[in-house]
């Protein structure tokens, strides 16, 4: 019996893993067809928007009872965690692929590393660091292929760059929801941070973007706002949710792998979307995902 439950918790931890990197990896390749209609302020609060507002009705019925610094530390969380984040992401890809966007992702958990240990007095390993500085040569890599072979600093693509601080964004937040929410599950901190970012959103789409013209004159624009509407249901809401699931399930390090499939995925979306991989990106990729599974482990 106790082997029967213990073999349905690991199909369940697998099956989400599986789910969940299909989900997360497909994000890049929905922030690009949202980008075709929509500008990138337009992607980030739009993706802030759908997410908020599903996760409202779990949001409303714990305000209540939060004090003074909880609410503080929720607004920084929704800033850090969510917000910042989708405007970067979205920036990012008006010049950086789908696949490498999905790629450079793969660094969050390195920059919890160093977010802890910079502001929450955690230790870096000695693999950590060799994770780090493998990890950031693939990095440096990407971000210089070209036609012909590797380029030199001057020629960095800097949006590359966005994607980083999208990931010591992610970084930050996973440190302040570890180290000052003991008392919060984490689906009630995803869901009420969510609720405190979501009139920010709705306030930057209606009063400083075109959405409100687009989605009624531009064709395509209700397609692209459904790719959206699943990019932030999905992708963001229901995939953090979930995430919170396979953790009890599984141990902490089996639901950190997701962290190397979701590359795969977002790489398989962008080859079927007519993306051009080049021999040095693909041993900038190896890198990266290399030094992200030496430093994460334990």
């Amino acid at each position: 019996m106790e082997r029967d439950l213990q073999s349905e918790s690991t199909l369940k931890a697998w099956g989400f893993l599986i789910i969940l990197a299909l989900v997360w990896g497909s994000s890049f390749i929905l922030i690009k067809r949202g980008l075709e209609v929509y500008s990138p302020g337009e992607v980030g609060a739009l993706r802030i928007v759908f997410a908020g507002l599903v996760l409202l009705p779990l949001s409303l019925p714990r305000l209540k009872g939060l004090n003074k610094r909880q609410v503080k530390n929720l607004i920084i969380v929704g800033l850090v965690g969510s917000f910042i984040p989708a405007f970067l992401f979205a920036k990012a890809q008006t010049q950086l692929s789908s696949s490498l966007t999905g790629v450079f992702n793969a660094m969050t958990p390195l920059f919890v590393v160093i977010i802890g240990a910079l502001f929450f007095k955690s230790r870096i390993t000695r693999r950590n660091g060799i994770g780090l500085v493998i990890a950031f040569i693939g990095v440096l890599i990407l971000m210089m292929v070209k036609e012909g072979g590797i380029g030199n600093f001057s020629e960095i693509n800097a949006y590359a760059l966005l994607v980083l601080l999208a990931c010591a964004c992610y970084g930050l937040n996973l440190n302040i929801i570890k180290y000052r929410f003991v008392e919060l599950k984490p689906v009630a901190i995803t869901a009420i941070s969510l609720s405190f970012v979501l009139p920010l959103a709705l306030i930057y789409l209606f009063t400083s973007t075109q959405f409100s013209f687009k989605i009624l004159h531009v064709e395509g624009a209700v397609q692209a706002a459904g790719y959206l509407a699943i990019l932030g249901i999905v992708g963001t809401a229901l995939a953090l949710i979930l995430f919170n699931v396979m953790v009890k399930v599984a141990t902490t390090v089996f639901a950190s792998s997701v962290t190397y499939l979701i590359p795969v995925v977002a790489i398989m979306w962008g080859l079927l979307d007519g993306e051009v991989l080049l021999a040095g990106h693909y041993f900038g990729i190896l890198a990266v995902i290399f030094g992200v599974w030496i430093g994460n482990r334990r």
